[in-house]
């Protein structure tokens, strides 16, 4: 019986390919290869292809998502995202493969387009009765440097690019004259940014996937960063300690993991995701901040370090998501 094909895509049109690139180390070594053929599919502004061993980049045939090795036409059973960023984290990639009839190991479209948009995914949130911080929604081309003074949050504030990740971008505002600043450092990342009140409380951050149909959590991180907050430096350049798993009162962790479950199955999410809280004690509530529908995988990264925690290997993990994405295509 032939093993089904699997097309792993990595990095992407944004800054944070890097960050792909990184990811695509861990997940290429713990893919089961017994189990599935694997092709690496580079996804760049100017090309999408396949690298060989020998250094050749064989073009993918956007038409059918394929390729033509040796002669001989490569289709694919599923499709592994390890895109950070555009286009694997914000919909456009899945759009393209849900027309392909392909199955993937992501959030859909509208879930990921959605969460890729931090203020859609608190005001979505929000309205569902979860906790979130109070917001303003800023866009470049409407933006004057007056309506800083009209935003009516209180300091501190974060100010980040609304589609976007890895705290590329981010800053953490204390004094009123900073902020204009804070504003046009967001704004070269994007169009769109949000000005968030910041939130007193510990910082945690919780995978969760689905099995069988049902929204699993993992054991929880808590997140201590030596800056100021938990900013690029701190996740990828080893400026945070992370406690996993958290160690809390087990009222909290129920409150934690409830949310996480409760925010997963609203937002429709499939495969693995990241959710980051801030557990305020005043409120004695999490207060969702954001929703990472493709998390970090590098060694380093918060989501294999959670799957160890819950007793389970990598490459076991990745499997279970694949096959996830392949019952899909067997229910098409």
């Amino acid at each position: 019986m032939s093993k089904p094909i699997i097309a792993f895509v990595t990095g992407g049109y944004s800054s944070e390919c890097v960050i792909s690139y990184k990811s695509a180390i861990n997940i290429e070594k713990f893919i089961d290869r017994d189990r599935y053929e694997v092709y690496r599919i580079d996804i760049t502004p100017e090309a999408w292809f396949h690298p060989t061993a020998s250094g050749d980049q064989i073009p993918v045939d956007k038409h059918d998502f394929s390729l033509l090795i040796n002669d001989h036409r490569i289709t694919f059973d599923a499709v592994f995202i390890g895109i950070h960023g555009t286009p694997g984290e914000d919909g456009k990639l899945q759009g393209y493969l849900d027309m392909m009839g392909l199955p993937y190991t992501s959030c859909d479209v509208t879930s990921s387009a959605i969460t890729f948009n931090k203020r859609y995914t608190v005001a979505v949130a929000g309205a569902s009765g979860y906790h979130v911080a109070r917001s303003a929604h800023l866009f470049k081309h409407s933006y004057r440097k007056q309506d800083v003074d009209r935003l009516g949050l209180r300091l501190p504030v974060f100010v980040k690019p609304n589609n976007g990740g890895s705290s590329i971008g981010m800053s953490k505002v204390h004094q009123p004259e900073a902020l204009e600043a804070a504003i046009e450092t967001a704004f070269r990342e994007d169009d769109q940014i949000l000005v968030e009140e910041a939130i007193q409380g510990r910082e945690f951050t919780i995978g969760v996937y689905r099995s069988n149909g049902v929204a699993v959590t993992l054991p929880f991180t808590e997140v201590m960063s030596e800056n100021d907050f938990f900013d690029f430096e701190a996740k990828y350049q080893g400026k945070s300690s992370e406690v996993t798993p958290a160690v809390c009162s087990d009222e909290m962790a129920e409150k934690i993991r409830s949310a996480a479950k409760g925010i997963y199955d609203v937002f429709n999410c499939r495969g693995v995701v990241r959710m980051d809280f801030i557990y305020n004690e005043q409120e004695q509530a999490p207060f969702l901040l954001e929703i990472n529908t493709i998390p970090g995988q590098t060694a380093a990264s918060i989501i294999p370090q959670q799957v160890a925690a819950a007793g389970m290997q990598i490459g076991a993990f990745y499997t279970l998501l694949i096959e996830e994405a392949l019952s899909f295509k067997k229910k098409a």
